[in-house]
């Protein structure tokens, strides 16, 4: 069974910083691309960062210089990294894994990030 365990969410000040983990089980991640995705109140869910199978990395403009994604396979987890947070990065972030080949992707379950003085 795959499962998806994000953690490290919380409440910070606006400057502060996070680090979000999502440990994967059930899959071979150097097969995935691996990704963070957010959603805030009342908004689509988007995509934050993106760790690919290749070893690209690509991010939302909002994050850009901020965030960083980075992956350990042989632990099977990537991190997001966030500094500089800002009270629109409030919302609950989401990990996401996408076979490279195959039309298969596994989400979880969040962990929400609170950006307030």
């Amino acid at each position: 069974q795959v499962q998806l365990v994000e953690s490290g969410g919380g409440l910070v000040q606006p400057g502060g910083s996070l680090r979000l983990s999502c440990a994967a089980s059930g899959i071979i991640s150097s097969l995935y691309h691996m990704g963070w995705y957010r959603q805030a109140p009342g908004k689509q869910r988007e995509l934050v960062a993106l760790s690919t199978s290749g070893g690209t990395v690509n991010y939302a403009e909002s994050v850009k210089g901020r965030f960083t994604i980075s992956r350990d396979n042989a632990k099977n987890t990537v991190y997001l990294q966030m500094n500089s947070l800002k009270p629109e990065d409030t919302a609950v972030y989401y990990c996401n894994a996408e076979h490279r080949f195959a039309p298969t992707q596994y989400w979880g379950k969040g962990t929400l990030v609170t950006v307030s003085s």
